[in-house]
């Protein structure tokens, strides 16, 4: 039996001039992971980040300001099952951002101690490590 095919995201790993990143959770779920979203068929990663951004956090961004960091997989925090394949893109940001559409909450975390919260496996294992990285 082949495995089901990877949900194709792109995400922003969102850091702010203090050195903390974006996290956000969407309205039903408990896992907090970096803002971004489905890839939509005919949609160039970059074109799609810019889009979820915006939908997501009320972000307006350049499509030539994130820059990109590469493609990590990771089991996927709400389907059970399943695999997302993330096209990341860092993006360094001194605006400030607010939790709409789907976001029920948002939170900066320091990505070296990140605390209790409950993290998406893509956040957990790859983000938050390239959150420290300079940009």
């Amino acid at each position: 039996m082949s495995s089901p095919t990877p949900i194709r995201i792109a995400a922003a790993v969102i850091v702010r001039p203090d050195g903390l990143t974006l996290l956000v959770r969407k309205h039903g779920t408990s896992a907090f992971m970096q803002p971004g979203g489905k890839i939509e068929p005919g949609e160039q990663p970059r074109q799609a980040l810019c889009r979820e951004l915006s939908e997501e956090i009320g972000l307006t961004v350049d499509p030539a300001q994130p820059v990109y960091l590469g493609r990590f997989q990771a089991p996927a925090a709400h389907e059970e099952r399943r695999m997302v394949e993330a096209e990341i893109f860092r993006l360094d940001i001194a605006e400030p951002v607010a939790a709409t559409a789907e976001i029920e909450e948002i939170v900066w975390v320091d990505p070296k101690a990140p605390g209790s919260l409950p993290l998406a496996a893509l956040t957990r294992d790859h983000v938050l490590a390239l959150a420290m990285v300079p940009g």
